[in-house]
């Protein structure tokens, strides 16, 4: 298998350079709150891990940095249905994979050359690396479900490559 970049996967595309701030948020189910807003307007772009919900909240979001979203599985009708299953984008020097359900990664992220496999759906946040791979889920920012935290993450890249942390949101 050759190893894939960001500009040979389907979807993909490149911004940035490195140093730079990413925010990722997952699973908004039409619900954009006051404190994810907060907790991303230092980003230079925004990764949407799918369940938007309306597009409107992408709009919002691309006020505070260019956006790059997902569909997930509610994203069934109108225009967020339209948002592709999956994508590929180069940040910062960095290929970063996105997925709704990370048990529909479609790719070897390893042999692919991703840096940063990004999921949602199960509204549980977490950071792990496999393979020298990180996988990231930030979590639900809508509705909150179960006992599970409201979060969002900010991935910095720089010199010491891509650190991802979860930020709770004080709701």
């Amino acid at each position: 298998m050759i190893p894939l970049r960001a500009n040979t996967l389907p979807h993909s595309r490149v911004f940035g350079s490195p140093d730079m701030l990413i925010g990722v948020i997952s699973d908004t189910h039409g619900l954009l709150r006051p404190e994810a807003l907060l907790a991303l307007s230092e980003c230079e772009h925004i990764l949407h891990a799918g369940d938007v919900g309306e597009a409107g909240i992408l709009e919002s979001l691309r006020e505070i940095a260019p956006v790059t979203a997902i569909r997930g599985n509610v994203d069934v009708r109108g225009e967020c249905s339209l948002l592709p299953a999956t994508e590929a984008l180069e940040l910062g020097g960095k290929l970063f994979y996105l997925v709704h359900s990370v048990h529909d990664l479609d790719i070897d992220p390893r042999a692919a050359q991703v840096d940063v496999v990004v999921s949602g759906h199960s509204h549980k946040p977490g950071i792990e690396r496999k393979n020298g791979v990180m996988y990231l889920n930030p979590g639900s920012a809508g509705p909150r479900r179960f006992k599970l935290p409201v979060s969002v993450a900010l991935v910095t890249l720089g010199e010491a490559g891509a650190e991802a942390r979860v930020v709770e949101l004080p709701i």
